[in-house]
């Protein structure tokens, strides 16, 4: 299983280009942020199913860019994966004919080109050698994190998020977690700001995973644009545990 990240930043204008969107080998996105417009059609055309964490634009803009330029080219519709709160602000707020065409009804309700599919917290779907299983996390209503792994090796990408004490509790002793993708946003004097939005700012992040092996690599994500080396510089004053600021382009395998 081959993951590389597409885009991975929390905002425009920073050292990092693309907001979030994470290709699993050529077929399954997790989230769908700017970082889309990297692909080819041909690329865009290879993937089955989307995997969404969270209804927020910077998440969820690419989905309107990809179903645009698959429509009419694939044979079967596309499959947005998410919570009931999260398919629900697609189809009221995105897909609705205002913003952006409803692609579950186009060409027909009998032929669509996307389709829509619950993924209850806390199950786990297979798709050949993938597992990829939900887990809520603080941050809006319907808002999910998706552990994914084959037999032996994976991952964890957390979405956005504040405190979530349950979902490292699921996942303790779980041996085929090998890394975490987690959100930290905003530096510690901002952390009155990260409470409010729920994210984590990184006194919080190493208070919440204090119990977490540190054999597991961590790489931070969404790191607001300006602000990326004074949250990764606070992250380092921890010594227990080291922290990577994950990068457009890189590539691991599972």
């Amino acid at each position: 299983m081959n993951l590389q990240i597409l885009g991975c930043a929390g905002g425009i204008g920073g050292s990092e280009p693309y907001t979030t969107s994470l290709l699993i080998d050529d077929d399954i996105l997790l989230d769908a942020g700017t970082g889309l417009s990297r692909l080819s059609v041909e690329q865009l055309v290879a993937i089955d199913h989307v995997f969404i964490s969270h209804s927020h634009l910077d998440h969820v803009a690419g989905l309107t860019w990809l179903m645009d330029a698959v429509f009419g080219k694939r044979d079967k519709p596309v499959t947005v994966h998410a919570t009931a709160e999260v398919l629900h602000a697609l189809k009221t707020h995105i897909f609705n004919w205002i913003i952006w065409p409803d692609f579950s009804t186009l060409p027909d309700t009998d032929q669509p080109s996307m389709q829509y599919q619950e993924m209850l917290p806390g199950s786990t779907l297979t798709l050949g050698n993938r597992l990829i299983t939900s887990h809520v996390v603080d941050h809006v209503p319907g808002s999910v994190a998706y552990w994914v792994r084959s037999e032996s090796k994976g991952f964890l990408f957390t979405g956005d998020m504040a405190s979530t004490p349950a979902l490292w509790e699921n996942l303790m002793g779980q041996k085929a977690l090998n890394m975490v993708i987690v959100d930290c946003s905003f530096p510690n004097a901002e952390v009155e700001l990260a409470l409010v939005s729920k994210h984590f700012c990184p006194a919080a992040l190493i208070n919440d995973i204090a119990d977490v092996s540190t054999e597991i690599d961590f790489h931070i994500y969404h790191l607001k644009p300006g602000q990326e080396a004074q949250i990764m510089a606070e992250l380092g004053q921890n010594k227990d545990r080291n922290f990577k600021a994950l990068k457009m382009g890189e590539q691991f395998s599972f």
